[in-house]
């Protein structure tokens, strides 16, 4: 499970929808006290943090969009309570940089798939 700290814009296809679906799973098991994964750091770092995470999504949603993917997946903004930003990371934004770096993917670029 991992929710990036990058521009969503750096991501490719399958990080970017990844991190979608991952998200979904974490915000379930934030807000409906789900059990699984509950005590793993990625989710332990977004504990009291939902208005940054629903912050988070809808960057990814936009992204998603923009790409021309049709998003039908909110999330219930009554439930995005706490701290605005995520100031917490297991690796930073630059290493979280490097890690996708050596992925064999396009990731990350600066808006490689910009319509320009």
């Amino acid at each position: 499970m991992r929710i990036w700290d990058v521009d969503p814009g750096e991501l490719c296809r399958s990080h970017l929808l990844g991190e979608h679906r991952e998200l979904h799973g974490l915000w379930n098991i934030l807000t409906q006290k789900k059990k699984g994964y509950s005590r793993h750091p990625e989710t332990r770092r977004w504990v009291g943090k939902l208005a940054a995470l629903y912050a988070r999504h809808e960057a990814l949603v936009r992204e998603m969009e923009r790409r021309g993917y049709a998003h039908r997946s909110p999330l219930d903004r009554r439930l995005a309570t706490g701290e605005g930003v995520q100031k917490s990371y297991l690796d930073s934004p630059e290493q979280q940089r490097r890690i996708l770096r050596l992925k064999p993917c396009p990731c990350p670029r600066r808006r490689p798939w910009s319509q320009a």
